[in-house]
């Protein structure tokens, strides 16, 4: 009896302990399913959220936003993931998070200071604006001066870096002394958004990125012309200065090819307007100063001005590169009234015209 009795007891140890340790598997089981739940994303990546971290938060704090967010499931399972896998390191500033995002995947990406959102700047380049109007307007937007901008835009070195990067930029057409901003002609009109810290040169290559689109686009068609890509964007930038309608321009560019041909000089009021750059300050000086010493005044020299005068856009290039085809030698706008552009064929017609609507007579091509 005593030794039966000897067996029972060791049975009921060996079935206490195994129900203890089996209460201890399912203990720790289910801890470490909801830990591993717990980690899981609380959606499918649909919500999204732009989770902002202030400066000085603490971890806890950070925590709580994403749990406020519902960004996470657990704080205490995610605070142990943290401590666990040293991951509670994470940087002030803006993150673009969504529910299909783990906890690790979170605390991952907080923890990459170069996933920061910066805030963005936006700033809209109409077409013919001067590229030292360009850098008057990043001036008000970023913390650099325009004469800072316009220096590196002038600068040649540089302009050697970028054009290993921009293979339509050549040094040996873009390093003439005579160039009021060497860039001139390749800051491409758009709407852009820059980083608020953006610096002088990732501000440069956005609008040659967006400059060599237009190019890839309209190469061949260079190529074709006979004539160089800065010599496109100088009569581009002339034609778009001269026109209001994508009509005109190409009409305008085939009166110009015709003089070109012709070997007339190109008599544009509006070459006159760059050859006095800062000391332009009224149309009317671009009509009456037409003696201004200057390669960009093309009422004193032949053919095309040395370089473009603005930052021509879009239909102003495809205007110079499919004009429409025409006889007229001469054009101008009624100034005085609403604008309308006549062609003449002759100097006689031009002139009758030009009385006709009371505007000054120069002989010129407009």
């Amino acid at each position: 009896m005593k030794k039966m009795r000897k067996v029972n007891k060791k049975r009921r140890a060996r079935r206490i302990f195994f129900l203890c340790f089996l209460v201890f598997l399912l203990i720790v089981g289910g801890t470490f399913g909801f830990y591993s739940y717990s980690l899981r994303p609380t959606g499918d990546g649909s919500k999204k959220v732009v989770f902002e971290i202030k400066e000085n938060a603490s971890f806890d704090q950070v925590v709580d936003e994403l749990k406020a967010d519902d960004l996470i499931h657990s704080k205490t399972m995610s605070k142990l993931y943290a401590k666990m896998n040293k991951q509670n390191s994470y940087y002030a500033g803006k993150f673009e998070l969504d529910n299909g995002m783990s906890t690790k995947d979170i605390l991952a990406y907080i923890g990459n200071p170069k996933n920061s959102k910066k805030e963005q700047v936006t700033l809209t380049v109409p077409e013919g604006k001067w590229a030292k109007e360009v850098a008057e307007a990043l001036a008000k937007k970023f913390p650099y001066k325009a004469s800072e901008i316009e220096k590196k835009w002038n600068d040649m070195a540089y302009i050697k870096k970028l054009s290993k990067d921009y293979t339509f930029l050549d040094p040996s057409v873009l390093n003439n002394s005579d160039y009021k901003i060497k860039l001139e002609g390749y800051l491409f009109p758009d709407t852009y958004s820059f980083n608020e810290d953006a610096s002088i040169d990732e501000i440069t290559r956005t609008f040659l990125n967006r400059f060599q689109e237009v190019y890839d686009e309209h190469k061949t068609e260079i190529k074709k012309s006979g004539y160089s890509l800065q010599e496109i964007l100088s009569l581009a930038s002339v034609v778009q200065f001269e026109s209001s309608t994508n009509a005109d321009m190409k009409k305008i560019a085939g009166v110009f090819y015709n003089r070109l041909n012709e070997g007339m000089k190109l008599d544009s009021s509006v070459t006159v307007c760059y050859a006095l750059y800062d000391e332009y300050e009224d149309p009317t000086d671009c009509e009456v100063k037409t003696d201004v010493d200057s390669p960009y005044n093309t009422y004193l020299h032949s053919g095309l001005p040395i370089g473009p005068i603005l930052n021509p856009g879009k239909q102003a290039i495809k205007a110079v590169l499919h004009p429409t085809k025409t006889d007229d030698l001469y054009f101008l706008a009624d100034i005085n009234g609403d604008g309308k552009v006549y062609y003449s064929k002759t100097l006689e017609e031009h002139e009758a015209k030009m009385k006709e609507l009371g505007l000054v007579l120069d002989g010129s091509a407009e």
